[in-house]
C-alpha cells in the first residue's frame, strides 16, 4: 500500500497518468489511442486516455530566461519518455528494464529499448522504422516495425523471428503493464444496473459494479468479509448486502437495513463509493496494481480510519499493490509510524516545474516533529512543503 500526498498540481495525478501510459502500452494500443482514448470494441472496454491527451502530454513546466530576462513559460517539448524496471518471477536473474520515448503529436515511437538477458533498441522513427534485436553477445537483426505502436507489443506478437524465450519475457512484462486497474467510481454508474453476464473485474468507473457484488455474494466467506467492511461504514446496522434483479435478470446493488431494502439509486455517493472500492478487493480477477485517487471523497472523517484499514489489510490479503492519493489531513493522523516509509510527499519545484518525491520517513526531522505535533497540522500549515 502506497499513499501519495501533496498540494494541488504537485504531480500526484501525473504519476498515475504515467502508470496509465504503461498500461496502454501493455494492451498494445497505438500511441494515439493511449493518449487520446479509444472507444469500446469486442475485445476491449472504453479507454479514456490521459488528461490533456496527445496535445498536452509533454512536459511544459518551469521557466527559462530570455534575452531581456523576462521569465516566460518554457515551450512544450515534442517528446515524452517513460521508463520502468523490475524483476520477473522465476529462477535466476530475470531483471528487466524498459524505456520508450514518444512524440505525442505525431503519435509515434521515437526510441524504445528493452533489456532482459537480451535487448532490442531503436533510434528515431521514420517511414522506414527499424529496431535492432540483440539475442546475445554477438549478432544483430535489423527489423521493421510499426512506429505508431510501442515495439514491445509487436515483439511479442509473433510478427518477428525472435527466440521464443525472449518473446515470452517481453510478453510477461507487457502483461504486467496491462494488469492495472484505476478505480475511479462514478456514483451515477454505480446506481445503474449491470449486464446480466458474469464478469471477473469491475470497470474503472464502476461499470459492472452490481455484477461483481453478485459474484461476491455467491461465495459465503467473501460475502461475510465484504459485509463486515460495509457495516463499519454505515451508522445503522447493515443486515445484508446483495442485488435486486431487473426485467431480464440484470443486477442492481442493494443494502438491507432494519428489514428494508435500499437499492443503489437511493444510497449516498459516499456509501456507493466506499462499497465499490471495497468490492474491488473481492474481484475474482485481481489486478497486480490498483490506483485510487482522493480516497477520502464522500467519506465522513470518522470513517477515514476504516478506509485506511481496508486499503492496508486488503492490499496485503489480495497481493495487489495499491497506490492511492489523498488531500485529507485526517488521513495522515491515522497513519502509524511504519506507514511513513510508504507515504510519499509530492512537491513541485518552483524553478523547474518538476515534481520532487520523497517518503515521509526520509524527510529530515519529520519523525521527530510529528511526535510533538500532529501530521494533519504539519500538512495544513505547509510545513511538509518547507521541510522537504
Amino acid at each position: 500500500f502506497n499513499l501519495l500526498i501533496g498540494a494541488n498540481a504537485s504531480g500526484k495525478s501525473n504519476f498515475l497518468d504515467a502508470l496509465r501510459v504503461l498500461q496502454g502500452i501493455g494492451h498494445g494500443f497505438t500511441i494515439g489511442e493511449i493518449l487520446d482514448g479509444k472507444s469500446r470494441s469486442a475485445i476491449t472496454e472504453v479507454w479514456d486516455g490521459v488528461r490533456g491527451g496527445s496535445a498536452r502530454a509533454c512536459f511544459a513546466g518551469g521557466h527559462h530566461e530570455t534575452e531581456d530576462q523576462d521569465a516566460r513559460p518554457a515551450p512544450n517539448g515534442d517528446e515524452v519518455k517513460v521508463e520502468a524496471s523490475g524483476k520477473l518471477d522465476g529462477g535466476g536473474d530475470r531483471s528487466w528494464r524498459f524505456s520508450t520515448t514518444l512524440t505525442p503529436r505525431r503519435g509515434r515511437v521515437a526510441r524504445e529499448r528493452f533489456e532482459c538477458g537480451f535487448r532490442y533498441d531503436t533510434e528515431a522513427a521514420d517511414d522506414a522504422s527499424r529496431f535492432r534485436y540483440h539475442p546475445g553477445e554477438q549478432g544483430r537483426s535489423d527489423l521493421h516495425f510499426d512506429a505508431t505502436r510501442p515495439v514491445i507489443g509487436q515483439f511479442t506478437g509473433g510478427r518477428f523471428s525472435v527466440q521464443r524465450e525472449h518473446a515470452e519475457a517481453a510478453g510477461a512484462v507487457a502483461a504486467l503493464f496491462a494488469n492495472m486497474q484505476h478505480v475511479v467510481p462514478d456514483p451515477e454508474r454505480l446506481r445503474g444496473y449491470s449486464d446480466a453476464r458474469p464478469v471477473q473485474r469491475m470497470g474503472d468507473h464502476g461499470e459492472d459494479f452490481a455484477a461483481i457484488v453478485q459474484t461476491i455474494c455467491q461465495d459465503a466467506e467473501a460475502k461475510d468479509a465484504y459485509l463486515s467492511w460495509l457495516r463499519q461504514l454505515r451508522p445503522e446496522e447493515v443486515d445484508d448486502v446483495g442485488v435486486l434483479s431487473g426485467a431480464v435478470g440484470e443486477p442492481l446493488f442493494m443494502l438491507r437495513e432494519g428489514g428494508r431494502e435500499f437499492p443503489a439509486p437511493v444510497l449516498s455517493d459516499g456509501t456507493l463509493r466506499f462499497a465499490a472500492i471495497a468490492a474491488a478487493f473481492f474481484q475474482p480477477e485481481m489486478p497486480a496494481l490498483m490506483t485510487i485517487e482522493e480516497i477520502e471523497n464522500g467519506i465522513h472523517a470518522s470513517r477515514v480510519k476504516t478506509l485506511l484499514e481496508l486499503l492496508r489489510s486488503q492490499a496485503e490479503t489480495a497481493g495487489t499493490q495499491v497506490v492511492a492519493t489523498t488531500h485529507s489531513p485526517t488521513v495522515l493522523d491515522w497513519l502509524e509510524e511504519e506507514d511513513y516509509r510508504i507515504t510519499f510527499l509530492f512537491r513541485r519545484d518552483e524553478e523547474t516545474g518538476e515534481s520532487k518525491v520523497r517518503s515521509l520517513a526520509h524527510m529530515p526531522r519529520f519523525v521527530d516533529v510529528v511526535r510533538k505535533k500532529r501530521a494533519s497540522e504539519l500538512l495544513s500549515e505547509g510545513w511538509l512543503e518547507i521541510g522537504s
